[in-house]
């Protein structure tokens, strides 16, 4: 059973949602979509745990079904997620994040750290120098002829429907480790998760470097709610070194998926599976009544 609206937060904008299952029992799962700047793209995701909890899941504002105009913010985006929570009624959710999914979550945690039943941080958050790794391992996945297209396609200030495909393909085929099926799968993704919003991804990048998480490590060390987790693609581009350094620092197990890179599903689809229905199951149990009555 799967059922769609449109909340308005405080400031008009009004935000898209889908739910997945009866959303009247057991405490729900909110999955948090990565980007920034992308329409929600866990369709796929929530359908592997749907069966166990509800799972909601929203595009963030200025994505896909919740077109919004103006300046974003991280603490705007903290709070969309607090005003999702009140009208959905529910107090108390378990939080499973993707890629800057991770960083949403984390900050949400920092910010409501009792409206968090649990949360899985899967592929993310990155802290620390782990951009320079990301860099070399894209280069190396990657010919000099793609790399000087990428680039030129970057530098254009205004690009085609299918110079966008291009520049998106181009510039995601090196999130996956299976060589032979990566180039299908960011071509996919580059046609179906549009449009991308580059302003909201500039400037929600921009104030994560400029107030990086790395500073308030402590702070969520202490806010994780007692069951937090973080999943990695053993072959992201991104360095899964980085996140066991992380996972050192909160306290926390990481889950690490071989032969799967950025998008663990995609590659993995029955390791994940397994990780997320065990997760989701300890999360919310036999706990009935997730939503409030007042």
């Amino acid at each position: 059973m799967e059922t769609q609206g449109r909340t308005s937060m405080t400031d008009e904008a009004r935000l898209s949602w889908t739910a997945l299952g009866d959303t009247t029992r057991k405490r729900p799962v909110v999955m948090l979509h990565g980007g920034p700047g992308l329409p929600d793209y866990l369709g796929e995701v929530a359908a592997m745990v749907g069966d166990l909890a509800p799972v909601y899941r929203y595009d963030q504002r200025g994505t896909g079904r919740s077109p919004w105009q103006g300046r974003h913010t991280l603490a705007r985006h903290v709070d969309d997620l607090a005003e999702l929570l009140d009208a959905w009624g529910v107090p108390k959710a378990v939080l499973i994040g993707h890629s800057y999914g991770t960083e949403l979550a984390s900050r949400f945690c920092l910010a409501h750290p009792d409206r968090v039943a649990a949360v899985l941080l899967m592929c993310g958050p990155f802290v620390g120098d782990w951009r320079s790794g990301d860099r070399a391992e894209r280069g190396r996945r990657m010919s000099a002829r793609q790399q000087e297209r990428l680039h030129a396609l970057e530098e254009m200030p205004d690009r085609t429907e299918e110079q966008e495909v291009e520049l998106l393909t181009l510039a995601w085929f090196t999130d996956h480790a299976d060589t032979e099926r990566a180039w299908r799968w960011a071509a996919q993704g580059a046609r179906r998760r549009r449009a991308v919003n580059w302003a909201m991804n500039a400037e929600l990048c921009g104030e994560g470097r400029a107030d990086p998480l790395d500073a308030d490590l402590a702070g969520l060390r202490a806010c994780l709610p007692a069951r937090a987790e973080l999943l990695a693609g053993v072959d992201d581009p991104r360095p899964v070194a980085a996140l066991a350094s992380l996972a050192l620092r909160l306290g926390l197990p990481l889950t690490r998926i071989d032969h799967a890179g950025h998008e663990p599903w995609l590659e993995q689809p029955d390791a994940v599976r397994t990780h997320l229905r065990r997760f989701v199951q300890d999360a919310v149990g036999g706990q009935r009544g997730g939503r409030s009555t007042g």
